[in-house]
């Protein structure tokens, strides 16, 4: 694909978040000519400062100043920063601010700065699983679909995305016009996953035996990390070159990583590392599992004043988790090219390997920090 990468800045939003970091290092493994990366984020991993032709730059993304500081004379800026919160440890207030408000002003840095391409990461909780349980079975872009919004979560990336594609087009001070497109990846893994992580030493604490508690006929689209930053890559150069094509436009992410349900998928990370699912069945009746939600939501509405509740399980994450949502799309690849980087298998180990290596690393420690402990005696 031709590229106009030579010499370019790039700035990518929420650039030592998850995916952030993985974007980052695409595009200084993939794109050597680019000139700078700049990675702008409220909170800096200072151990990207070492990486070559990256320029880290700490600012709020809700205010619009430092945005505008943090683009002025790139080429294209990719918007990853987002708060994600789906159990409520986020005020809605805050969700707004950042989602929708940060969101704004990286539109508004962009067209006060002449900068004309603009990449945002939206997610698949735009269009859903609705809170009505209707299935998205092998859904693409034009699939007709009952969106449903109550959760701030959803409803600040869905008001943020239309702010994006509604922002196509805008002409800018300088003569030029802001192309924009948004992309919708489905649930992301791979390295460095925080809940992946949660979810193996929640598993430990039951001697790494799960229980099944939705039923495995419930699927979900998932999709590797790595490929997901590559889609971002791809766009971005795409968007360039023909930004009739791209300007305006949504696109899924998605890969060969395979449809299951969420349990059954995390077991192909966490079964090499000694777990087991047990059951074919869920083991606890759909409306147990449903008034155990609205429990939870009750407790955290009563404990409130005095402590900060947030379980996994309540209305939203049931709603999610036992509905199916899965996308079987090919217009990324029609519009600019996108075949995965990664294929599952590969997308696969490198997970495990990950996991296995930060539990090896977090025993060690252990081991010599309990050493340390008897040698002081």
């Amino acid at each position: 694909m031709e590229s106009k990468s030579r010499n370019q800045i790039y700035v990518v939003t929420g650039g030592c978040g998850f995916l952030g970091k993985c974007l980052v290092q695409m595009l200084l493994e993939k794109e050597p000519s680019l000139a700078e990366v700049r990675v702008f984020d409220f909170h800096l991993d200072e151990s990207m400062q070492q990486l070559d032709r990256v320029t880290l730059i700490q600012g709020d993304i809700v205010d619009l100043e430092d945005v505008k500081a943090a683009v002025k004379g790139a080429h294209v800026v990719i918007h990853t920063a987002s708060v994600v919160d789906v159990w409520g440890r986020i005020p809605p207030e805050k969700i707004k601010a950042v989602n929708v408000h940060g969101t704004q002003n990286v539109i508004e840095a962009c067209v006060a700065q002449g900068i004309q391409y603009l990449v945002y990461t939206s997610s698949m909780e735009v269009v859903g699983p609705n809170m009505k349980g209707d299935p998205f079975f092998r859904g693409n872009e034009d699939t007709k679909y009952e969106i449903v919004h109550k959760h701030p979560y959803p409803v600040s990336k869905a008001k943020a995305e239309q702010l994006v594609i509604e922002a196509n087009g805008r002409l800018m001070g300088n003569g030029k016009s802001l192309v924009t497109c948004a992309l919708r990846p489905t649930g992301i893994y791979g390295e460095n996953h925080l809940l992946m992580k949660k979810f193996y030493d929640k598993g430990l604490r039951t001697r790494k035996c799960m229980i099944r508690i939705f039923p495995a006929a419930t699927e979900h689209g998932r999709v590797y990390v790595g490929n997901v930053a590559w889609m971002h890559l791809l766009v971005a150069q795409k968007i360039q070159t023909s930004p009739s094509t791209i300007g305006g436009q949504v696109y899924f992410c998605y890969d060969d990583s395979p449809y299951k349900s969420y349990e059954d998928f995390n077991m192909e990370i966490l079964r090499p590392c000694g777990f087991r699912l047990l059951g074919s069945r869920p083991v606890i009746p759909y409306f147990i599992l449903y008034f155990i939600a609205l429990l939870n939501m009750l407790l955290r509405w009563l404990l409130k004043p005095f402590c900060l509740y947030v379980p996994m399980l309540n209305p939203y994450t049931l709603a999610i988790a036992s509905t199916t949502f899965t996308v079987q799309t090919d217009k990324a690849q029609r519009h600019f090219g996108y075949q995965p980087c990664y294929i599952w298998e590969e997308s696969r180990n490198r997970t495990v390997k990950w996991l296995q290596e930060l539990v090896t690393r977090k025993q060690a420690e252990q081991y010599t920090e309990a050493r340390g402990k008897g040698q002081e005696i």
